[in-house]
């Protein structure tokens, strides 16, 4: 007599609902990115996404335990629904942890904010109030979030700052090299991978010493950066430090005083190391 195993109905459904989430995840994303959704649109998808992910895992782990007791086929199902969701559930942790870590806020500055102000677009005037952080707990958080000067003319400056930012792959929306008393000016773009837009604004201007740097980066339409402001400004400037320190050692002469009527040296400027 044959003796027929069952499938167990739990993998089957662990591995439905599998196929379903994991799809819903990218094209979620993959909306946002591209503009096709509000972020208001996304932070619902994101969340019922999660909570069709959290019952994935919560079925399938009910499928391997019912699995156990009673033989029945469907591991392979159950083993592929537990691991699906806890991919699709990655991105929630990891944001979750960063949320802890950072505090809420959504616009970081090495100055007033008035002093760099964002490109207006459509939509803009519905965003949510920009979160910033008082002065003492910003340089607590984020040491290096602060004005930067360096023995340069602002010229030099703004074209290391051009071609950092040209590395970087942001999209430049405004560019105005500076002109006698008129600041530099570069206005960009970024895009996080969830999709979020973030808007930094990088001014170069005279300054006793030579040129003095400040830099903004704000997220559009977000409640929390996770980070990224503060970090992003972190990592342009400690860099800009180290080119500037790159293109003194290698052209020592590049700070001699001019003459009222000469122009600044055109100089090699350093490139990363391969």
């Amino acid at each position: 007599m044959r003796i027929l195993i069952r499938t167990s109905k739990w993998a089957i459904w662990a591995r439905r609902l599998a196929s379903l989430v994991l799809p819903l995840v990218v094209i979620t994303v993959a909306l946002h990115w591209q503009r096709l959704i509000t972020s208001d649109v996304f932070l619902v998808a994101a969340a019922v996404v999660g909570a069709i992910a959290v019952l994935t895992l919560l079925v399938s782990v009910l499928a391997l335990g019912r699995l156990w007791h009673t033989g029945d086929q469907g591991w392979g199902r159950a083993l592929l629904g537990l691991l699906i969701s806890l991919l699709c559930l990655v991105p929630y942790g990891w944001y979750g942890a960063l949320a802890l870590q950072y505090p809420a806020v959504t616009d970081m500055a090495t100055t007033e904010r008035g002093q760099l102000p964002l490109l207006f677009e459509p939509g803009m005037e519905t965003m949510p109030t920009p979160r910033v952080l008082d002065a003492a707990r910003q340089k607590a958080v984020f040491p290096n979030v602060a004005p930067r000067t360096y023995p340069l003319a602002p010229a030099q400056t703004f074209a290391l700052v051009n071609r950092m930012v040209d590395e970087r792959g942001w999209t430049v929306l405004l560019s105005d090299t500076p002109v006698d008393t008129a600041p530099g000016r570069i206005t960009a773009q970024a895009t996080t991978l969830l999709g979020w837009r973030e808007e930094i604004v990088l001014r170069v201007m005279a300054d006793p010493e030579g040129s003095r740097v400040d830099m903004r980066s704000a997220s559009l339409n977000a409640l929390h950066d996770f980070g990224s402001n503060g970090s992003r400004i972190e990592e342009f400037l400690v860099a800009l430090d180290t080119e500037v320190t790159t293109l003194l050692r290698d052209n020592p002469l590049v700070t001699a005083p001019l003459e009222a009527d000469e122009e600044p040296p055109a100089v090699p400027l350093p490139r990363p190391a391969p």
